[in-house]
């Protein structure tokens, strides 16, 4: 029995062979430098790639090959089809011919051949299987996946305010993975605050709301790093601060600290995503410096202290900070993963007592002093009659 189904599988490999034409590690080597490079194609198992491949390879397990091959594989291509000794790569081969693709070629020795010759690959980041099963929803989704998860678990974004807005962006964004989150807020948690701050508790009236942010974010999320940033944002700290992270997620409830985040953004082209509310409304956008216009653009100057009340003074519905901190969320999620369509652009502006959006196109100001043409960086601008960061 054991003789006969030895000759069986030299049987189906020298089948294999007679439809599927080899290639060594050298000549597949030389094939991807030249004109034509050839499509790869790794038909091993999750663990074994994940332990090392060659460059620009596609993935597929050779169980999964039938299903997959059609929606990935280009017809109109050489194919290059390897594993990690030549036999598996062969009897693929012999499928992908089966199932009409005319030049599909197997690398003889595999990707074992391939590292012998000292040949360069690459060992890919991936997920472990505790975050494989915490991201479980993430990973299903095309758009994200374990390529779009690993770029949030590498992402950096600093929240300013751990306030009504800053509490949604900093929860949905620890949930979502982003591996390492910033919270800068010189305010402790008063009674007040936990009518809509759910970063904060009853038994915390008195902590410094980035402390507390803290306790919840990594109850929520141990895995991620949470940096809990006691102190006022100023003119002279921002630059050193913002060009830790990634983007900036606008939480602060004056215009102060609004001019000199998208000042600081502006000046280190970082994305700034905005939001504000006021009573029972709000708004929401995404200002990218250099493709699209930027918060002078739409305010070049503030108004009156007097006619800008904060949410402390008029007044806020407790659930409309969640509204507009998930929108942000979202954006900051999109711009991470390179996803959908981002509001630069565009403003939201969101009623709640008539549940109603609005959409506002916004333009890029040619003469704005910050970002307009060859406008050159005017130093930080100070506003009288304006607080530091009052989180809303």
């Amino acid at each position: 029995m054991h003789m006969q189904s030895r000759r069986s599988k030299d049987d189906l490999l020298a089948e294999a062979r007679s439809a599927v034409r080899e290639m060594s590690p050298a000549e597949v080597k030389a094939a991807l430098e030249g004109a034509d490079a050839p499509y790869l194609l790794d038909v091993r198992a999750r663990d074994e790639f994940a332990a090392g491949h060659l460059e620009g390879a596609t993935h597929i397990p050779r169980g999964f090959l039938e299903l997959n091959c059609e929606e990935t594989v280009p017809r109109d291509r050489t194919v290059v089809v390897y594993c990690a000794g030549g036999v598996r790569s062969l009897l693929a081969g012999r499928t992908l011919r089966e199932m009409g693709y005319q030049d599909v070629v197997s690398m003889s020795k595999g990707f074992g051949g391939w590292k012998q010759e000292g040949f360069d690959f690459v060992v890919p980041k991936v997920l472990s299987e505790r975050d494989r099963d915490r991201y479980l929803r993430h990973l299903m989704l095309p758009e994200v996946g374990e390529a779009g998860q690993i770029k949030l678990l590498e992402s950096k974004v600093l929240c300013i305010g751990a306030g009504g807005l800053g509490s949604p962006v900093a929860m949905y964004l620890a949930a979502a993975g982003v591996g390492r989150l910033g919270i800068i807020d010189s305010d402790i948690v008063d009674e007040s605050n936990l009518q809509r701050q759910l970063l904060h508790t009853s038994d915390r009236v008195g902590m410094p709301k980035t402390e507390s942010a803290a306790i919840t974010l990594k109850a929520l999320n141990p895995n991620i790093r949470v940096d809990a940033l006691q102190y006022r944002l100023t003119a002279e700290n921002v630059v050193d601060l913002f060009g830790q992270y990634d983007l900036i997620v606008d939480g602060c409830d004056n215009f102060n600290t609004r001019y000199l985040i998208n000042d600081a953004c502006v000046l280190l082209s970082k994305p700034n995503i905005h939001g504000s509310i006021f009573r029972f409304e709000g708004q929401v956008t995404t200002f990218i410096p250099g493709d699209g216009p930027c918060y002078r653009c739409l305010y070049p100057e503030p108004p009156p202290p007097e006619m800008a009340p904060s949410c402390a003074e008029a007044g806020v519905l407790g659930v409309l900070p969640g509204a507009i901190g998930v929108l942000q969320a979202i954006e900051a999620i999109k711009l991470i993963l390179d996803a959908g369509t981002t509001l630069n652009g565009r403003l939201v502006h969101f009623d709640a007592l008539a549940t109603k959006f609005r959409e506002m196109k916004l333009r890029r100001d040619p003469g704005c002093k910050m970002c307009g043409e060859g406008a050159e960086f005017p130093g930080f601008q100070h506003y009288d009659g304006f607080c530091s960061i009052t989180p809303g």
